[in-house]
């Protein structure tokens, strides 16, 4: 069976919850990013994820997602990967969404990019590198990251253009799937916050 890749969405920070564009900012974990990244692990710890214990791993260097993974458990086997950094908002780093478009109005990152920062093409090019890896891999592999870089990562994965991480919502501490389906990519399971529940 071809490899599949499993994404894990650092948990919650303060930056996230108010909807800040975080990219190089090392903003820590909330506690209740803290506890749903435990919850994240329990969950994998669990049918039909715990042979995942022997899988490659990879995280984001930042501490919300190297933190989240070793609250999941994975810290021990994880490696540290720049590649999985999220995109560089450059000028727009710590800006909300409405406080973009007030300088900006119009502005969509999918298209724009960012000034100061990194364009679409350099997320998308980051992006092809994880799944080259992944697709390489001898089977499953766990990468720990962030919303737009993942959003990138799953358009990439699907043959789609990046902009198609625009139509695909990714909430922190989620868990999502890039599989195949009858030989071709597929989304195996996207922004599944089941383990937060309850």
């Amino acid at each position: 069976m071809a490899p599949r890749i499993l994404l894990a969405r650092h948990g919650q920070t303060a930056w996230s919850l108010l909807g800040k564009h975080t990219g190089r900012t090392d903003v820590p974990l909330l506690e209740e990013g803290r506890q749903g990244a435990k919850r994240l692990g329990e969950r994998l710890a669990g049918e039909p994820w715990a042979s995942l214990r022997g899988l490659e791993v990879r995280t984001s260097p930042l501490v919300r997602a190297s933190e989240s993974c070793d609250l999941a458990g994975f810290g021990a086997q994880a490696d540290p990967w720049d590649t999985l950094m999220e995109w560089d908002y450059g000028d727009y780093e710590g800006m909300t969404p409405a406080e973009i478009q007030a300088v900006r109005p119009g502005w969509l990152i999918w298209r724009d990019g960012v000034p100061g920062g990194e364009s679409v093409a350099d997320v998308a090019a980051r992006a092809d590198e994880v799944v080259a890896w992944a697709r390489s891999a001898e089977r499953d592999v766990l990468v720990f990251a962030h919303g737009h870089v993942l959003r990138t990562l799953a358009a990439r994965w699907l043959g789609f253009d990046a902009s198609f991480g625009a139509r695909i919502r990714l909430d922190p501490t989620s868990l999502s799937v890039l599989g195949w389906a009858y030989g071709a990519p597929a989304l195996e399971r996207w922004n599944d916050t089941g383990h937060l529940e309850g």
